[in-house]
């Protein structure tokens, strides 16, 4: 649907209002999609990162290391770290060679519940149901061309 009709405003001061407008608002639709198939494992979008973040290492990570990682880097990463050792999903322990340092590392309960996650990814994926392939490599394609400013 047209973000005009979606959001009953058919005025934007240019291409590129209309254009973040869109962005910001298929941002939200997308994320609330995404927290619905969280939701099932009462988990929150940025605890996954974290969790899929330390099944790809092959060691423990700090939790500095885990936010240049991350998503959303304005995220407190010590604290959603915190509540995944308080619900059994990770383990954490001084750091072995930095006493200031916390070493992270997946649980045996954290990776049952990945193994579950990934059960949900014909879920996840089926938000892009409406483009080709070829469509979603072009829009990564732009979307990376987009952040290549800095």
């Amino acid at each position: 649907m047209q973000i005009e009709k979606e959001l009953k405003q058919t005025e934007f001061r240019n291409e590129y209002h209309k254009l973040t407008v869109n962005f910001l608002f298929s941002y939200n639709w997308m994320l609330e999609k995404i927290r619905k198939v969280m939701e099932k494992e009462d988990i929150t979008v940025q605890q996954y990162n974290i969790l899929r973040i330390l099944e790809r290492s092959p060691s423990a990570l700090s939790t500095l290391q885990i936010r240049e990682r991350m998503l959303d880097r304005m995220s407190d990463t010590s604290r959603i770290v915190e509540r995944l050792v308080l619900k059994g999903m990770v383990d954490k322990k001084p750091c072995h060679y930095d006493r200031r340092l916390v070493d992270v590392t997946l649980s045996d309960k954290g990776k049952e519940l990945l193994l579950r996650m990934n059960e949900c990814n014909d879920e996840l994926d089926s938000i892009f149901s409406n483009l080709t392939t070829e469509e979603a490599e072009t829009f990564n394609r732009l979307l990376d061309k987009l952040r290549d400013r800095d």
